[in-house]
């Protein structure tokens, strides 16, 4: 078992293992921002319609996922390619938006074909929104590394190793 820990933690410092962990700390962070966002402007009737309430959530989220992602996760800086950068992100954003869309929409169908209490009906979109997202969440990691492909993983690990440089170490204090 300690084996296995072990291993893991290895992983974690590697080039592709610190790669995803990053953009699954993004992936959380846009979703945070979707959630609130369709919270205030759904909850607060300023889009009174759950889709387009949904979409401009999402829309907002997929903001700090782009430049997140660009920066931290894959360490590109400067101007934004708009063939290699950003049209493929935005493409699979609004993919990922519709794939959703398309997902939540068969969950309210379904539960209104069912006698089930509101909250368990909430539920079941909720999940189908969420597993809509992951099924997207794995491609567009697939998508998104091909996107922002490092030359060489040298040059991301001498990212790292210069991230790490600045954060002061425990043995100073």
């Amino acid at each position: 078992m300690l084996e296995r820990v072990d291993r893991l933690i290895a992983w974690t410092k590697s080039h592709q293992g610190r790669k995803l962990i990053r953009f699954t700390a993004v992936s959380v962070v846009s979703t945070a921002v979707s959630v609130v966002v369709i919270a205030l402007v759904y909850g607060l009737k300023i889009i009174k319609g759950e889709v387009e309430a949904t979409l401009v959530g999402n829309i907002i989220g997929a903001i700090p996922s782009y430049t997140l992602n660009r920066r931290w996760t894959w360490g590109k800086t400067g101007r934004s390619h708009v063939r290699r950068e950003l049209l493929p992100f935005w493409t699979m954003a609004v993919l990922g938006i519709a794939f959703s869309m398309v997902g939540a929409s068969y969950a309210k169908d379904f539960v209104h074909t069912h006698s089930w209490s509101h909250l368990f009906n909430t539920g079941i979109v909720d999940a189908a929104n969420l597993v809509s997202f992951a099924v997207f969440w794995v491609l567009k990691l697939i998508v998104f590394n091909r996107i922002f492909h490092v030359n060489e993983e040298a040059e991301f690990d001498a990212h790292l190793i210069d991230e790490e440089e600045s954060i002061p170490s425990r043995a100073a204090e």
